[in-house]
C-alpha cells in the first residue's frame, strides 16, 4: 500500500473511531461530557472534573489516549485499536481508565 493510501486508511479509521465513541458516550449511563476540536476528543467525567484524551497521531499513525494512570499508543491492527504497551484493545482500554478516573465501572459497549 502506497503512503498516500496508508495515510487515508489510517484517517478514515481515527474518524471512524472518534464517531463511534462519542455515539457511545451519548448512550453511556454515566454523567460524562465531551468535547471535539478536530481530532482530539475531551472526555470529562462530571463527578470529579478529570479528563481523559483522545488524539490523532498522524505522523507515526497512532491513536493517542492520555489519562490519569498514563499516556497509551495505539496501532490500528484489523478489525481495532491495539495499545503497543498493554496489549488491550481500545474498548478494553477505554472502559478500564474510565472506570478507574471515575470510581465506578464504566462501559461504553464499542
Amino acid at each position: 500500500m502506497s503512503q498516500a493510501a496508508s495515510q487515508t486508511a489510517y484517517n478514515a479509521a481515527i474518524e471512524e473511531t472518534l464517531i463511534a465513541i462519542e455515539d457511545a458516550l451519548d448512550n453511556c449511563d454515566v454523567d460524562m461530557d465531551y468535547e471535539r476540536a478536530d481530532a482530539v476528543l475531551t472526555i470529562t467525567l462530571e463527578d470529579n472534573g478529570t479528563q481523559v484524551i483522545l488524539s490523532r497521531q498522524s505522523a507515526v499513525q497512532e491513536l493517542w489516549v492520555a489519562a490519569r494512570s498514563g499516556g497509551y499508543h495505539l496501532k490500528f491492527e484489523n478489525p481495532g485499536w491495539k495499545c503497543t504497551t498493554t496489549g488491550e484493545d481500545l474498548p478494553t482500554l477505554l472502559d478500564r481508565v474510565l472506570t478507574e478516573q471515575q470510581g465506578t465501572p464504566v462501559a461504553l459497549g464499542l
